[in-house]
């Protein structure tokens, strides 16, 4: 049975109180184009002969539009549209988001007057849109299935979880293995300073740097340095009442403890980064590379990098998977046991301009994915994401997907968002990338984050 990670419950008070455009992995975690058209896609076969949803008659021949801010899906969710239009007579028009983060987008949309009728969003987009905006779901049936990874606003859901996804350090097992000559256990690796004693072995072993790190602002000031407020307790609320505590200058960074951690880590991934000569000059596609050839054994990102290790050769039969963000060296400590992991995608229904009926086919579309046969495996097999619905039985095919799954099933996944302004990950990007590069110490980093929330109302 699926073990129950902690629900986030976020206040009024703090939707306001933060212009919020919280960035995940999913869009920004791709460097080329995973939909090229040139590229030769490889398909799971979906068996459509069992169908035993009932479609609601009445919405044959209604027109839906779905805001897509996940890249890596967007054929998927083309494919996805079209078999749930042959059964149910509802057209599913499948809209990219480009150049623009998805709260841009959609305010624009607004603005326009002409916003789609569903909308795959940012969970925090979703805080500071739905009240005003989305239709409340709080009876639907779905919502028995997704206990845990609801997002609730005033004892109502206004959104529907798309998927869970998680990062942490990923490891090539095989690599590891050819390198020490000898089998690896991820689980024997428990502390920082074990992390570290792998890296030395791995060293001595020929691969001289085993480790890449992004250089992205978006990596470092959202991925990487989010782990200050998410490690705080590994909830949601814990995360939400660190960042309020820093912002009103009752917790100060330099005696934190977890921002100390938190640059012991950073600190041991900067000395064995491949890029270490030049770590701003750092590729994001030639990282996958170095991963899936050998020339690294780690790669400090997420389980929506996998397109880019196939596109560089992994296959999914390798094993891949991720170790802890190691913070310390207690084997007790959580943040040490478990990957963070959460559900980062949320899908809110229009209430503005969207007809009755563009509204009834939207929540039915929603329906179908959690209930049909057809949706449950297209959401795994075509869309390759982790559903957050337990009655699924799907699991994922990726290696990386597969281990987030079965962390999160085995309650070794933490579950700890943050709201926070929509230039922090910019903004406190470039000043890790400052301190990546070595142009500033510990001293000057911790300043410029605590001089950023002091800026903060």
């Amino acid at each position: 049975m699926r073990k129950k990670v902690m629900a986030r419950v976020v206040s009024s008070v703090l939707v306001t109180a933060l212009t919020v455009t919280m960035l995940t992995g999913c869009r920004f975690g791709f460097a080329s184009d995973p939909d090229d058209p040139n590229e030769e896609e490889k398909k799971v076969p979906i068996d459509t002969s069992t169908d035993t949803f009932e479609y609601d008659a009445s919405l044959n021949g209604t027109n839906i539009t779905l805001l897509n801010t996940k890249a890596e899906i967007q054929v998927a969710l083309e494919e996805m549209g079209a078999e749930y239009e042959k059964k149910s007579g509802v057209h599913v028009e499948v809209m990219p988001v480009s150049d623009d983060s998805p709260y841009t987008k959609m305010i624009s949309l607004y603005n326009s007057g002409n916003p789609p009728t569903i909308a795959i969003l940012d969970t925090t987009d979703v805080i500071a849109l739905a009240e005003e905006k989305a239709v409340d779901l709080t009876d639907e049936k779905w919502i028995a299935e997704a206990e845990g990874y609801t997002t609730e606003l005033n004892g109502k859901i206004y959104s529907f979880p798309l998927c869970i996804e998680g990062r942490g350090i990923i490891y090539n097992k095989a690599v590891i293995e050819k390198a020490l000559g000898e089998t690896f256990d991820p689980a024997s690796v428990t502390t920082l300073d074990e992390f570290k004693a792998l890296l030395d072995r791995l060293v001595d072993k020929g691969i001289e740097k085993p480790v890449s790190m992004a250089k992205e602002d978006w990596s470092l000031g959202a991925h990487h340095l989010q782990y200050i407020y998410e490690t705080y307790d590994g909830t949601s609320t814990g995360a939400q009442e660190a960042v309020e505590e820093i912002k009103a200058g009752k917790l100060d960074l330099a005696s934190y403890k977890r921002m100390s951690e938190f640059l012991d880590i950073f600190d041991v991934l900067k000395e064995y980064n491949v890029a270490k000569g030049d770590p701003l000059g750092a590729d994001y596609d030639e990282m996958a590379i170095d991963l899936a050839d050998g020339k690294t054994a780690f790669w400090f990102n997420g389980n929506w990098a996998w397109p880019n290790l196939s596109e560089a050769g992994a296959e999914e039969t390798d094993e891949y998977g991720f170790l802890p963000y190691f913070m310390n060296n207690d084997k007790n400590d959580f943040a040490n046991q478990m990957i963070q992991g959460a559900p980062s995608k949320q899908v809110m229904v229009d209430r503005q301009i969207a007809t009755e009926k563009e509204q009834a086919a939207g929540k039915q579309f929603l329906s179908w994915m959690v209930y049909s046969e057809i949706g449950q495996q297209m959401m795994v097999k075509t869309c390759n994401i982790i559903p957050p619905f337990k009655n699924n039985p799907y699991e994922p095919a990726d290696p990386l997907s597969r281990d987030l799954y079965e962390k999160v099933h085995e309650g070794k996944a933490f579950s700890a968002s943050v709201i926070v302004p929509n230039d922090h990950w910019a903004v406190l990007g470039a000043a890790m990338q400052k301190y990546l590069a070595g142009r500033s110490d510990r001293d000057e980093l911790i300043k410029s984050i605590q001089d950023y929330w002091a800026e903060q109302e």
